[in-house]
């Protein structure tokens, strides 16, 4: 039997990271991607599977299209759409070109590889696409880290929509969207954020996405409290709401 494949970006920490230490030890194959090539190369020393690394940066849309064009023809059973990172600040003070390239990960480079790898598994019947968004996704805004939310909200939103298009078109694919909440990660430091709330491990969170994925969810929320927490903000009002979820960002800015 060919052995499974696992594409994964942003795979060089966090839980990008953690993806591939679990599909090794399911004995997939792995591509990883991400921009620091050193990284990917340690990270494949210790796994005992066959892998594949391209490096590229996702930030730049030219990239997206170049690192597909080179994987088209490779046998991909599951896509981990990972790479992402996140700003905190109020709005009037944070760095618009940072906003930008977060954007255009986030978004732009999440919407690209979405889109160019959903048609090849439809095209070869089968396939399983994860897109990592976030509780924050979840919540009406977000202020004080107000792209970033909205770039989550773009990620559940259109994870949810092509989802329900593939159910009603009885596709062989299955799309989902991971929405964790505060992961003991790397994204801290490059968001400059200091978390208000304790987060949970990687280990845990990629746990609880593959019992998701087993369900066939479309929406994945880690852990119980976080998965209560969601499900209770929803009958709250916005006017309530979004003054608690200020405050709760206040806490994080390490400024």
């Amino acid at each position: 039997m060919k052995r499974k494949t696992v594409w994964i970006t942003g795979a060089s920490s966090g839980i990008g990271m953690e993806f591939a230490r679990i599909f090794a030890s399911k004995g997939y194959r792995l591509i990883l991607t991400a921009r620091r090539k050193d990284r990917l190369e340690a990270l494949s020393k210790k796994l005992a599977v066959p892998c594949l690394i391209v490096t590229g940066d996702l930030s730049k849309e030219e990239e997206c299209y170049r690192i597909f064009d080179l994987l088209k023809e490779e046998r991909i059973d599951v896509f981990i759409n990972n790479a992402g990172f996140g700003t905190c600040g109020k709005f009037l003070d944070t760095d618009l070109e940072k906003e930008i390239d977060m954007l255009h990960v986030n978004v732009a480079a999440m919407h690209i590889l979405f889109k160019l790898v959903l048609r090849k598994m439809q095209s070869e019947g089968r396939g399983t696409i994860l897109n990592v968004a976030s509780s924050a996704g979840l919540l009406p805004a977000g202020p004080f880290m107000a792209a970033y939310y909205a770039s989550k909200s773009y990620v559940v939103s259109l994870t949810r929509a092509v989802a329900e298009e593939l159910r009603q078109s009885k596709s062989p694919v299955y799309v989902c969207a991971l929405c964790p909440g505060p992961v003991n990660t790397e994204f801290s430091e490059h968001a400059d954020v200091k978390f208000a709330l304790n987060g949970i491990s990687a280990e845990c969170c990629i746990s609880e996405a593959f019992r998701g994925m087993k369900q066939r969810k479309t929406i994945i929320v880690p852990t119980p409290l976080m998965r209560l927490a969601c499900t209770a903000q929803r009958l709250v009002p916005s006017q309530i709401l979004l003054p608690i979820i200020a405050r709760q960002q206040k806490k994080k800015t390490r400024n």
